[in-house]
């Protein structure tokens, strides 16, 4: 798998250029309080998403997500929440609840707004085939978020 994510997590790919992309970045880089990843390059933090098909067909079908995926997957959305409040000026929140098998709800609130509504299943399997597909599902959710914050204005501002 580490071959392959490598692969796919090339600087020259025009997907590390997205705003989504440069946003989880930074989000990633907040985490690092003590300075542990500053050798890693900025697509080397992003390896963990990558799972390709074969990885994934891997992982059993049922299963309890680890922490560390929780937490990614937190990471995730906090860059979606970021993305969105820099695009509306409105601050959005997020907002996860989960069972202990992986299934569950994010959603995103902005005021009295929710901005994004997420399912969750298999939360255990997260990641994405490649930095592409993981630059779009981001800049899904955060085109999502501006048009609902768009279309209902006044109440995700209160």
């Amino acid at each position: 798998m580490a071959e392959t994510a490598a692969a796919t997590l090339d600087a020259a790919n025009p997907a590390a250029e997205s705003p989504f992309v440069k946003e989880l970045i930074k989000v990633w880089r907040a985490q690092d309080t003590h300075g542990a990843w500053d050798s890693k390059g900025d697509l080397e933090l992003l390896e963990p998403y990558i799972i390709d098909k074969e990885a994934r067909r891997a992982l059993p079908i049922i299963g309890d997500p680890d922490p560390e995926t929780i937490w990614r997957m937190e990471l995730f959305f906090n860059a979606v929440c970021l993305s969105i409040e820099k695009a509306t000026k409105v601050m959005i929140s997020p907002m996860l609840k989960m069972s202990h098998e992986g299934f569950g709800r994010m959603v995103l609130i902005g005021g009295r707004l929710i901005v994004v509504n997420k399912q969750l299943r298999d939360v255990h399997r997260y990641g994405f085939d490649n930095l592409g597909k993981l630059a779009e599902e981001g800049e899904k959710f955060v085109k999502s978020g501006i048009e609902m914050i768009e279309k209902f204005p006044d109440v995700a501002k209160y």
